[in-house]
């Protein structure tokens, strides 16, 4: 059973916590993984760094830029995990841009991710029908989940479709702005939470986008299997570094 399964079929809500891979420091990344696993955290997602990340918002595209800046790479990023599963056991996925994973070759990405354990990967801008048409038994031969995304303006009739097809999780999108923790949520926000409980979707939905404290946490499993944090984390290990980690978390939770 993939990980991510396994994780989503175990009671209570889950937090997931997004962070860019050679932030901020190069070689942080497994220590980052591995406190991340201590600290409680059921599932993380590494960011590729990508030089223009459209997406997000100022927090992670700073990071990004300093990840590159650093030397990061999907090379080294590889290098850096390729012993990650003798010591975390939790699900890993690899979240970032189409770019980079062209560029790489995607067989290849997808094969490298398979040999080192990762679970799954979030691509914001890999269109869905462009996935199922050229990339979907790739990602099958390599036991990759894809998690694909939904956000307030996708229809009814595409989240019905993307849950028809997703395995793993939908990535819940709070807002249709970028990426960036805020202090509660808008009732409009709230509204679309509910619109899209009340759909029954089969497959398990996890909140990211504007989750960052503990309120907004309590807020967003209330609708959902879990959450996803990236900005605050990122601002906190900008601020507080590896360390404050635990502390980060036990914040959260």
């Amino acid at each position: 059973m993939n990980r991510i399964d396994k994780k989503l079929r175990e009671e209570g809500k889950l937090l997931s916590i997004y962070f860019t891979a050679g932030f901020p420091n190069l070689n942080d990344t497994a220590d980052i993984i591995i406190k991340l696993q201590e600290s409680g955290v059921d599932m993380i997602e590494i960011g590729l760094p990508f030089s223009d990340p459209l997406a997000d918002g100022p927090t992670i595209q700073d990071s990004s830029m300093s990840a590159i800046n650093n030397g990061m790479n999907t090379d080294i990023l590889f290098n850096q995990l390729k012993d990650i599963r003798d010591k975390v056991s939790i699900p890993l996925i690899i979240m970032g841009y189409f770019n980079p994973i062209l560029q790489y070759g995607v067989e290849k990405f997808c094969k490298k991710c398979n040999e080192i354990g990762i679970d799954g990967l979030i691509i914001p801008d890999l269109p869905i029908d462009y996935y199922l048409e050229n990339y979907k038994s790739i990602f099958e031969k390599n036991k990759l989940y894809n998690m694909f995304l939904i956000a307030p303006q996708t229809s009814d009739d595409r989240i019905r479709k993307i849950d028809s097809i997703s395995k793993g999780f939908i990535y819940m999108v709070s807002s249709s702005s970028i990426t960036g923790s805020k202090n509660s949520f808008s009732s409009e926000q709230i509204n679309y939470f509910e619109r899209i409980e009340k759909m029954n979707l089969h497959t398990p939905r996890i909140i990211g986008f504007g989750v960052g404290n503990k309120e907004t946490f309590n807020v967003t499993v209330n609708y959902s299997k879990g959450a996803i944090i990236g900005s605050a984390f990122i601002k906190n290990l900008h601020e507080n570094g590896v360390d404050s980690i635990d502390s980060f978390i036990k914040s959260i939770r």
